[in-house]
């Protein structure tokens, strides 16, 4: 006989947490990438906020968010995006306080940051048994699911630093490896690799691209940039997230009905 818990849940199910993989993801993605770096270094650089104080503040910001989208019970396009973008900058601080305050070698940051994010994808898939992100049905699901976030965007800028400081290659020219390598991922996609594994590695990747991008437009054109500052970037990227959430609100182009059927 079934518990009357077990038919409440039922009755009450909870929704897919995360939008559905389109294009629209993708682009949202890649522009909030390109805010965590670009409004990072204006708060801290050209604001002369400080390094630790914009990193208090803005992971104080990320987990009011995070607490707002946990108490929802389905995918809500702001309030997400919103913590994506939050996440992403201060993915980016927590790359930055070890290189700059700490002086930890960007090679040893990309270690770190890849380890960590083996260990959590291990562990994720130890207790869930799927790392898919069309299965963010249950509050364990999207804690694995955040803290994956995190570290992806910690893990992309180090490793995106790392392959410049190694280079010393132009913010324009920087754009094109992690955008060939996205290209490559897609095209493994397209020939029959694992859905899950080539998301991940796409999402990993979107983090240089975004971060170069924002270098190259923020950068002086004497430096190979188009001279928009890191203000006129953020603003311009932030206007454009806020334009596409709308829309996404209104439309309801990226929602997803998966629904959690609990076991009885």
């Amino acid at each position: 006989m079934v518990k009357p818990s077990e038919m409440t849940a039922v009755t009450h199910p909870m929704l897919n947490k995360v939008p559905e993989v389109t294009v629209y993801f993708w682009i949202i993605k890649i522009l909030c990438t390109t805010v965590g770096e670009s409004f990072a270094d204006y708060i801290n650089e050209t604001l002369g906020f400080g390094l630790t104080n914009t990193t208090v503040v803005f992971s104080a910001c990320f987990v009011v968010v995070l607490v707002l989208q946990f108490r929802r019970n389905r995918y809500v396009p702001g309030i997400y995006w919103l913590a994506v973008v939050l996440v992403s900058v201060v993915g980016t601080l927590l790359t930055d306080n070890l290189t700059d305050a700490r002086g930890v070698p960007l090679a040893v940051s990309t270690l770190v940051f890849g380890v960590l994010l083996a260990v959590v994808f291990g562990i994720w898939y130890f207790r869930e048994r799927t790392l898919s992100i069309h299965t963010i049905v249950t509050t364990p699901r999207e804690a694995f699911y955040w803290l994956t976030v995190l570290v992806t965007f910690a893990l992309g800028t180090a490793a995106g630093d790392w392959t410049l400081e190694l280079t010393g290659w132009s913010p324009g020219i920087a754009i094109l490896l992690p955008l060939g390598l996205i290209v490559a991922v897609l095209a493994a996609w397209k020939m029959g690799a694992g859905p899950v594994l080539s998301f991940w590695f796409a999402y990993i990747l979107t983090r240089p691209l975004g971060a170069n991008i924002g270098d190259f437009l923020a950068s002086p054109r004497g430096d190979g940039g188009l001279g928009l500052g890191t203000f006129g970037t953020s603003l311009v990227f932030l206007a454009t997230i806020l334009a596409v959430v709308i829309y996404l609100t209104k439309t309801q182009a990226d929602r997803t009905d998966t629904v959690h059927q609990p076991r009885t």
